[in-house]
């Protein structure tokens, strides 16, 4: 049960970077948001 909440918010987390990274303009910004992007989908995907 808590895993499928984690998974959840892990989820909902990784969805507001991917917006955040199709909005934003600044290159900079783009591969900050995509840095934190791929250990988000890893542990979405419950490899780390």
């Amino acid at each position: 049960m808590l895993t499928w909440i984690y998974q959840g918010i892990v989820f909902i987390f990784c969805a507001l970077l991917v917006r955040e990274i199709l909005r934003e303009r600044r290159f900079t910004a783009q591969l900050t948001a995509a840095l934190v992007l791929v250990p988000m989908a890893l542990r979405l995907l419950m490899i780390k």
